[in-house]
């Protein structure tokens, strides 16, 4: 049996707890400020890394990378011994193949990369006789095969039944301008209001993922500290939703709201190449780095095991810490002190120094980011104040950046108005959604020692 009301997930990429509270208690976000003072607000933790892509993954699938094998931004794919590229920066994407990642960022995270084993939140809901709809939320597997709107792509995807991702496949005529006309001045965000506005007029859907990415354009610019101006125009994309159902009140009366973030961000100063560490290793390893993370992949006929790898970067001041397995275990290693950990019949079973991983939800998290077989042998998290450059030397230093364990990348601001349950992990969302419409979630999703 369907819950009384439909529910409305609003994720605002890379907002901080800090900017909700601001806006809330400065009143210069009034839609956000009305959620606030209806509903119930804390933060969550998000996943390691804290980046995109990996993040929507288990926001749409109630599982950590572990489960649906999104392992970060760019990563090497082993069997087919090539980069995967979802965007880190443009000129990566060119400096990856631009063809083949876009085919990769818009087609084969979902209908390849993302694991056959885990259930988005759309096709559980689907399967259960319900409408789910997603508007440009990156992670979208459903069960509807679209055709693109634009004439030079002829891939189809498959979505939830109502669908838009970035004018580019649409389930209905809506209206709305071209989303990615003026990215820089919110087009994309528009986009999304106008789509939105469009489904609440006509109550399209018992559960509709709301996605605004701007806010995180604006921030990656400007820093956490000085993107006021694109959290106003979230607001407006928000109050675009109250509208269309005839005001702030009459939109509660129909719908149940999450409203959230996939990851924190941070103020970022310097540049780093984490490839100049494993320079001497020539073309025995591969570095994948981005924002605030990055891997280490040990390549056939290399000699150096992860234990070495992690030695290698001792000392370099742009890494906190590294992440490795060794047989049953999980290793993190700061500057040559390390700690052990697994988990245990009554939780987590470690040796070592426990500061070394004093990060919210940081075992679980690390855990749950080294099951991921498409991840590299050595994991590596960002030190404060610093970003790995990307493929093409790329970076944001001078504005804002997210992807380490550390807590100002990974806590984010957590609303819940006419839910049971409040998620305290950004991966207890989907079960959430599930349970508020009586949907069984997946085994994964539901309660486990370390189940992020």
């Amino acid at each position: 049996m369907t819950a009384s009301k439909k529910l409305v997930l609003i994720v605002i990429d890379g907002l901080t707890p800090g900017a909700f509270e601001r806006a809330v208690e400065e009143r210069t976000a009034p839609a956000l400020a009305f959620l606030a003072g209806e509903g119930r607000y804390g933060s969550a933790v998000s996943v390691f890394p804290s980046l995109t892509p990996v993040c929507l993954s288990s926001i749409a699938t109630g599982g950590g990378p572990g489960v649906h094998h999104i392992p970060h931004l760019v990563w090497y794919d082993r069997q087919e011994r090539r980069l995967v590229e979802y965007g880190s920066s443009f000129a990566a994407i060119k400096a990856a193949g631009f063809s083949r990642a876009v085919i990769d960022t818009i087609f084969s995270m979902n209908q390849k990369h993302l694991s056959a084993d885990a259930a988005t939140v759309y096709e559980s809901l689907e399967n259960a006789g319900l409408v789910a709809g997603a508007i440009n939320i990156t992670c979208y597997r459903g069960n509807t095969k679209y055709l693109p709107k634009l004439p030079w792509v002829t891939k189809p995807a498959y979505g939830p039944q109502r669908f838009f991702f970035y004018s580019l496949f649409e389930s209905d005529r809506t209206g709305a301008p071209l989303a990615v006309r003026n990215r820089a001045a919110g087009s994309v965000d528009t986009y999304a209001a106008a789509v939105g506005r469009w489904l609440v007029t006509r109550d399209g859907f018992d559960f509709l993922a709301y996605y605004l990415s701007d806010y995180d354009y604006a921030s990656h610019a400007y820093g956490p500290d000085a993107a006021d101006e694109a959290l106003g125009r979230v607001d407006e994309a928000v109050s675009a939703l109250m509208a269309a159902a005839g005001g702030p009140d009459e939109f509660l009366e129909r719908y149940a709201v999450v409203l959230c973030s996939d990851h924190g961000q941070t103020a970022v100063g310097r540049a780093a190449r984490l490839q100049e560490s494993y320079a001497r290793l020539g073309g025995d390893v591969l570095v994948t780095a981005s924002n605030r993370a990055g891997m280490v992949y040990r390549l056939p006929g290399c000699r150096a095991d992860a234990a070495e790898l992690a030695e290698l970067v001792d000392g370099e001041p742009s890494v906190e810490v590294t992440l490795r397995r060794e047989g049953a275990d999980a290793v993190a290693r700061r500057d040559g002190e390390e700690l052990r950990f697994a988990p245990g019949a009554a939780g987590w079973n470690t040796s070592g120094d426990a500061s070394i991983l004093d990060h919210p939800d940081a075992l679980a998290r690390a855990w749950s980011a080294l099951e991921n077989p498409n991840a590299g042998e050595l994991l590596v998290s960002a030190a404060a104040g610093y970003e790995f450059a990307d493929l093409a030397g790329r970076h944001h230093a001078g504005g804002g950046s997210h992807g380490s364990l550390l807590e100002g990348d990974s806590v984010v601001p957590m609303l819940t108005v006419g839910v049971d349950r409040f998620p305290t992990r950004i991966t207890e969302i989907a079960p959430a959604v599930l349970e508020h419409f009586g949907v069984e979630p997946p085994e994964y999703a539901r309660p486990l020692a370390y189940a992020a």
